[in-house]
């Protein structure tokens, strides 16, 4: 009951603020207020403001009311696994189609990401997605062998090919790694993505594994300009976010 209290609340909060009721700049209404409105206890109001904190959207600055910070999409580290779902999450209509899938041998960067030899069967799948009907992302993700089967047996337009292979055939991602940069867009990213020729893209590559360990996909998508922002948290005692220079982490 108090988990879908705290994420009704995070939603109602979340459109308040994506359609400018609550400015940038201006303050949330206080902890006392939301918990007589909702008639919420204490620790369910802060989960809710936890969530937005996470997503960018408010400040979180303690002994203090909080702040709105931005109206952007920010994509949080805790829903890199499912681009369908943070998009839900925000209200936005998430479209998807696969324009390829082929088997044929694992490239240096997919053998080492899936953790196979190089030139192993993987499968290969070319897939553009889009938000309230833009396009907004390109996936190049390449799948171990073990689960190409139940990738190509989804229809061209799944929504969600990690949720629906947790569903349909028990493949769960329950880790994953990911390295963000930026990329010029080529001749293909440009066309299906409706940008200009060498336009920056923002770049992730991750990989998703399952309980075992066992890699799942390699993917490396990306991001039409101005489209998503991703966000982290980290503090003295906990640094999710590394650096590296090229492939080189520092």
């Amino acid at each position: 009951m108090g988990t879908a209290r705290y994420l009704e609340i995070a939603e109602t909060l979340r459109q308040a603020i994506l359609g400018g009721e609550l400015p940038v700049g201006g303050r949330l209404p206080s902890e006392s207020a939301l918990m007589t409105r909702w008639g919420a206890s204490r620790g369910t109001v802060r989960q809710a403001v936890a969530l937005l904190t996470s997503e960018g959207l408010v400040g979180s600055r303690q002994g203090a009311r909080r702040i709105v910070l931005s109206r952007e999409r920010r994509h949080s580290f805790a829903e890199l696994n499912s681009f369908a779902q943070w998009a839900h999450g925000l209200g936005l209509a998430v479209t998807s189609r696969i324009l390829l899938r082929a088997r044929r041998p694992a490239g240096p960067e997919e053998a080492e990401g899936l953790g196979v030899p190089e030139g192993s069967e993987i499968l290969h799948v070319l897939r553009v997605r889009h938000l309230d009907g833009e396009p907004t992302m390109l996936e190049r993700t390449a799948y171990a062998q073990w689960a190409a089967p139940a990738v190509e047996a989804l229809p061209e337009e799944c929504v969600s090919i990690m949720d629906s292979l947790a569903r349909d055939a028990g493949i769960v991602a329950q880790y994953g790694e990911h390295l963000i940069d930026a990329v010029a867009a080529g001749g293909q990213d440009a066309h299906l993505l409706g940008v200009r020729r060498g336009s920056p893209l923002l770049r992730q590559r991750h990989v998703s594994l399952d309980q075992g360990g066992r890699a799942i996909e390699w993917s490396d998508d990306r991001y039409r300009p101005g489209s998503v922002t991703f966000s982290t948290s980290n503090s003295a005692a906990a640094a999710p976010l590394g650096r590296r220079i090229g492939d080189r982490a520092v």
